[in-house]
């Protein structure tokens, strides 16, 4: 059987994080700085799935197409993990599978309500403090497609993060000579740098959550219970906002 060296594994990680997350990552950092010499931060805004077209079925196809594109990355690090399994064996390998639906369910369900009640309270603290721009949700027209889509939104941004940032990097960076708390750290810094766009608060309050869920996964070797956290929380915040909210923070 092939074992990748060192080397190898290092470079694949960067690769990696180069399509996905880490390109997000300086975006993120690059945003923060533009909207910092802009405004002070309080001033900022910070949209989630915006609009990309005003007509119609244009935005509609472009809104898919970016789903479907951001989840190649993920494919990729399935077939990496895989190492000449089949792709159920890595899958399997990660939990990323639906082996114990009932569990994963309740427990995602556990860690929604541990993350997303404090974090309104750090979000609301760092709007207070101007360290956090106002956070719109979503940006969408009201259409029949945008309820459906914001799902979708959610539930790729839940398995885009939770597979790559905690599932492969926490089997790559110990493989890599690093220390499982220093793994923990690297994910849960990696996690809050690409939410930096939205100011220093969802900085600090995407690191915590980090950390959290690095624990969870050490524990369950399972990031299905992440992706179902991740995935409520934010079709509260996506769908909540469309049908019913104003810009956070704003007025």
């Amino acid at each position: 059987m092939f074992v990748p060296s060192r080397r190898r594994l290092r470079i694949e990680v960067w690769i990696v994080l180069g399509l996905s997350l880490g390109q997000s990552a300086v975006y993120s950092i690059v945003q923060l700085l533009d909207k910092m010499t802009r405004a002070p931060l309080a001033e900022g805004t910070s949209t989630l799935n915006r609009s990309q077209s005003p007509r119609e079925y244009f935005d509609l196809t472009y809104q898919l197409l970016d789903i479907f594109f951001a989840l190649v990355p993920v494919a990729l690090v399935i077939f990496l993990l895989s190492e000449h399994r089949t792709a159920a064996a890595a899958c399997a390998k990660l939990g990323f599978n639906f082996a114990r639906p009932g569990k994963d369910l309740l427990q995602g369900v556990g860690l929604a309500a541990l993350i997303g009640i404090p974090s309104l309270g750090l979000y609301a603290a760092g709007r207070a403090l101007g360290i956090t721009t106002a956070i719109i949700p979503s940006g969408l027209d009201t259409y029949w497609w945008t309820v459906p889509v914001l799902i979708l939104s959610a539930i790729r941004h839940a398995v885009v993060e939770e597979v790559i940032v905690v599932g492969y990097l926490l089997d790559r960076l110990p493989k890599l000579g690093w220390s499982l708390p220093l793994a923990i750290f690297a994910s849960a810094m990696l996690r809050g740098s690409y939410h930096l766009y939205q100011g220093f608060g969802p900085f600090i309050g995407n690191a915590v959550m980090g950390v959290v869920f690095a624990l969870v996964y050490t524990r369950t070797r399972r990031v299905m219970p992440l992706v179902v956290a991740h995935a409520l929380l934010d079709i509260v915040a996506f769908v909540g906002f469309s049908l019913f909210g104003k810009a956070i923070g704003l007025g």
